[in-house]
């Protein structure tokens, strides 16, 4: 087969051409066997690539699944608002008004005084894989290949607005479908198809950090932190004996996130939340950080973990991932009661056990509003779930959390006022069951190097993980009671391993 395959959402149109190139209907390939084809480029020309559609989950599979996709989820985020993406275009805009100047017809275009002939406020232009698709605007070519390096994605809408007195700025970046292109410049489209499948992908290189502060982001008002003030205190006090400065900060300080060396985020994480563009923009502005983006991408989706350890044979519990459909499928290979996920809940939200038919299908109606996929798993008993929190590869603590009296979470939310949580034991590394340890170590590796808590169950049939958490709980008097401030001197450690090798 073909070392590369486009998506599509809708059936190719009339004057198409895809002879050389193999079409994938993109609900195909979410429910798909595609597994066994490490390394595979996907190139993702759905019309819809907003967050829960087809589109979104086929590059999100993608990379659970070793595919090399275009656009990445982390793309798509970057390019889902305005206030993500505008920070990574300041200077380019630098350079607006010079290579307007420099396209045919431009001095009609970049003139001053709203009285001249032929001045237009508003350019736009299209982007194939960094390559201008309109003629006209050939000598923006060199920024359209800085546009494609920061965000590669295989068509881009760009928008550029001239604002008065001041040249001109970047209005808008719009992913685009092949659908919706006109038919006369679809054949341009295949033609940089061509070419780009024929060079080697180019990635943005970071600047690297000069100074040692340290930014802990919290929220005072979150009701679930990962962290308590007292955790946040030992983390700042640790920092203090590894003679960095550490200071909370909260949303508000984006701005002033380039006063920092380094970013520990201390707040529930979610791509569509501020805390990913607190870690997009340190990444980008080379601070070593912690959740990293890739984390978080990978992390606050269950489907997209349920995907990556199933490719790397890690035990999951039995797993379906379902759309509208596959009810049938699910019940058929998983029984009741089982358990929904919608893909990115956190703290028992958004898991849902249902013990019929009936429950199924009306929880699924529900969800399925939200999102266009679900993960559906056998539902596991047990008295607790293991928590083993791992730190660049390496074990940092083991819990026991406990059920949540009368309930089958660890956290029951169903409750009038706070939610319930169980009680939590923290043992010795060495006294957990080296299974344990082993099979979260390998979970948390196919992440990445930072900081994360596996959750497992053990049971007869042997040990499962159920999920990794990229912002894993730790608090005072709980996760650290084995270590004491051990625990966050080796966490604070490891951002001074990190700033030393910079």
């Amino acid at each position: 087969m073909s070392r590369h395959i486009l998506l599509l959402s809708q059936p190719a149109a009339p004057g198409d051409d895809f002879a050389e190139h193999p079409v994938v209907p993109v609900r195909q390939y979410l429910t798909g066997p595609w597994h066994d084809q490490p390394g595979l480029r996907v190139i993702n020309l759905c019309r819809d690539i907003s967050y829960h559609s087809a589109g979104y989950y086929a590059s999100l599979l993608a990379e659970a699944r070793g595919h090399r996709v275009i656009p990445s989820v982390r793309t798509l985020q970057d390019l889902s608002r305005r206030a993500i993406y505008a920070a990574d275009l300041d200077d380019l805009e630098d350079d607006l008004d010079e290579a307007l100047a420099a396209h045919a017809g431009a001095k009609a275009i970049a003139a001053e005084g709203d009285g001249a002939a032929g001045i237009a406020d508003t350019v736009v232009f299209h982007l194939f894989f960094g390559e201008v698709a309109e003629a006209e605007f050939e000598a923006l070519g060199g920024l359209g290949r800085s546009l494609f390096e920061s965000f590669p994605v295989p068509i881009l809408r760009v928008e550029l607005r001239r604002r008065e007195k001041k040249g001109w700025e970047f209005q808008a970046l719009r992913p685009s479908g092949l659908r919706v292109l006109p038919v006369e410049m679809r054949p341009d489209f295949f033609e940089a198809l061509k070419r780009f499948l024929g060079r080697a992908r180019t990635e943005p290189q970071a600047n690297r950090p000069a100074r040692w502060d340290l930014a802990i982001l919290h929220d005072p008002d979150e009701a679930l932190p990962p962290s308590d003030r007292g955790a946040l205190d030992a983390f700042i006090s640790a920092a203090g004996r590894a003679g960095i400065d550490a200071e909370l900060i909260t949303r508000r300080d984006l701005p002033r996130l380039s006063e920092y060396d380094a970013l520990f985020i201390r707040e529930t994480t979610s791509v569509s939340h501020h805390t990913w563009r607190f870690a997009r923009r340190a990444a980008a502005e080379g601070l070593v950080v912690i959740d990293d983006p890739d984390s978080i991408l990978r992390c606050t989706n269950k489907i997209f973990l349920a995907e990556l350890l199933t490719r790397e044979k890690v035990p999951i519990p039995a797993s379906v991932v379902i759309g509208r459909d596959d009810l049938d499928r699910a019940e058929e290979a998983l029984g009741f009661p089982m358990v929904l996920k919608v893909p990115d809940g956190a703290f028992s939200l958004g898991v849902f056990k249902v013990k019929d038919r009936d429950q199924f299908e009306a929880k699924a109606k529900e969800l399925f509003a939200k999102s266009e996929l679900l993960l559906a798993q056998a539902y596991t008993p047990t008295e607790f779930d293991w928590r083993v929190g791992v730190l660049n590869g390496e074990p940092l603590f083991v819990c026991r959390y406990h059920m949540s009296r009368g309930h089958w979470q660890i956290i029951n939310h169903a409750g009038q006022g706070a939610p319930a949580e169980g009680a939590v034991d923290t043992i010795p590394i060495d006294e957990a069951p080296a299974n344990v340890v082993e099979t979260a170590v390998r979970a948390a590796s196919l992440i990445g190097d930072g900081l994360y808590g596996v959750d497992l169950k053990q049971t007869a049939d042997g040990v499962f993980v159920i999920e990794v958490n990229d912002n894993p709980n730790i608090d005072a008097g709980y996760e650290d009671a084995v270590l004491g401030e051990g625990l966050y001197d080796r966490v604070i450690g490891e951002f001074l391993r990190r700033l030393e090798e910079y």
